[in-house]
């Protein structure tokens, strides 16, 4: 077996990796084109199979899809779209400009055509945007027998065949589906209605996240998508799921970190576009931080008669954000779940303020045990109000961490209420929310306990 992942060693050769990745894994030969520009890849895919340059174009792996389609021949770059799966045909499609696309567009027949314009026509991350035409139909009053050489005979030209599903001979409206071993198992003269449950299906409009839930509950390989009136318009396989699960989660993630969410690989994202996705949100956090200067500014008078207080000041601005991050991540995760809802709010809010007193209250305790031990065993002099120092560090611990506890829950509601995606409440941007509240908690307590001592 040939190494494909070795053969473009010492210098690109399309003739020579072309050779080798026919007969190979498609994943494998993805990886090898990922490696190469966009124009180098078209070149290889010139010089295989047509069959096997459909299967690579299909695989979402592939990182350049769009751009290798552009460096390919029209008419060869027409044939294949026309060859890949639908839904992959039209993600592809959609990320052409004018006038290639249309120019691609005209080049298709008619039936690719008008497939791909209409899953163009849904809204991105919703059912009909992900879902393909692919699927195996029948009439509910077909046998075992022919429905079994009906798949036969259109097998390969299918996305899935391990599902088929029951239209009604005269309305064509979907009225139940069965899974191939069923048919397998059933007699060879039995009508396939016989077969047939009620099937589970969603509405092309409906949110791919949702569709994951439902493929998930209900353990199916692929979820029939219908019209308002019944009619089949495809399918959303699990495999569809899997990958917009993936970009789903790496949005988020992207999004919790600060930073707008990127489409491209890491290492293929450009400066410029690095620099604008991070750029934004670091220039809004640094003014947001701007405001913990100016509370700091509002307290000079106050430091500077207890320099000690500036001691803990990291402290208590990192445990803030520290218990805001840690609420905001599990409240951002049970709504995407609906382990919560909006209307729960109120639900987590009740939870959220004991649970951050506690754990203020467990901080607060290490924090006074630490100033009494460094105290106590000559680490440092905190002078003569020592104690009092201590207590005024635990009782705004509990305070911040509170604080941060309940607005960093709140964040996501108040985020999903306005329209907003509840992953963009990040975990820098509740940290400085944070960072600003604690400080003045934390001069407030000072000024409540320390007055007529060392304030």
């Amino acid at each position: 077996m040939t190494d494909i992942h070795t053969i473009s060693e010492g210098g690109f050769n399309a003739a020579v990796i072309a050779a080798g990745v026919i007969g190979e894994h498609t994943a494998d030969t993805v990886d090898v084109l990922n490696k190469l520009t966009p124009e180098e890849s078209a070149e290889v895919l010139r010089l295989v199979p047509r069959e096997t340059a459909i299967e690579i174009l299909d695989k979402p792996e592939l990182d350049f899809g769009a751009e290798i389609i552009e460096a390919l021949p029209r008419d060869l770059a027409a044939t294949l779209l026309a060859g890949m799966s639908a839904d992959m045909a039209a993600d592809l499609i959609q990320q052409l400009r004018d006038p290639l696309r249309g120019e691609l567009m005209q080049g298709l027949d008619e039936a690719s055509r008008t497939t791909i314009t209409s899953l163009l026509s849904y809204p991105d991350n919703t059912a009909g945007a992900m879902m393909t035409t692919e699927f195996v139909s029948v009439p509910s009053n077909w046998t075992v027998e022919r429905t079994l050489q009906h798949i036969r005979q259109v097998e390969r030209t299918r996305e899935t065949v391990y599902a088929i599903y029951l239209l009604d001979p005269y309305t064509r409206r979907l009225v139940g589906a069965f899974s191939l071993r069923r048919l397998i198992l059933g007699e060879p003269s039995a009508s396939v209605g016989s077969l047939a449950v009620a099937p589970i299906t969603t509405l092309p409009l409906a949110d791919r996240e949702d569709v994951a839930r439902l493929i998930a509950r209900h353990d199916l390989l692929a979820v029939p998508v219908v019209d308002k009136t019944g009619h089949l318009l495809g399918i959303v396989t699990f495999d569809d799921v899997i990958d917009a699960i993936i970009e789903e989660n790496t949005e988020d993630v992207q999004k919790f970190g600060g930073m707008e969410a990127i489409e491209e690989p890491y290492l293929q994202i450009g400066l410029g576009d690095m620099i604008r996705k991070r750029g934004v949100w670091l220039a809004v956090l640094f003014v947001s931080e701007m405001l913990t200067a100016s509370v700091m500014q509002h307290f000079e008078g106050e430091l500077e008669k207890a320099l000690v207080l500036t001691l803990f000041i990291p402290l208590i601005m990192s445990s803030g954000g520290n218990s805001g991050s840690q609420a905001t991540s599990l409240l951002i995760r049970a709504l995407a779940l609906h382990d919560v809802r909006l209307s729960d709010w109120w639900r987590v809010m009740l939870r959220e303020l004991p649970t951050g007193m506690l754990l203020g209250a467990g901080l607060g305790v290490i924090g006074l045990v630490r100033i009494v031990a460094w105290q106590k065993l000559g680490i440092y002099d905190y002078g003569e109000h020592w104690l009092l120092v201590g207590l005024t560090v635990a009782a705004a611990l509990i305070g911040v961490v509170t604080f941060g506890s309940v607005v960093g829950s709140m964040l996501p509601f108040a985020l999903q209420r306005v329209g907003f995606d509840p992953a963009s409440a990040s975990a820098p941007f509740v940290a400085t929310l944070v960072d600003v509240t604690g400080l003045m908690i934390y001069f407030s307590t000072a000024l409540l306990i320390l007055r007529g001592t060392l304030l």
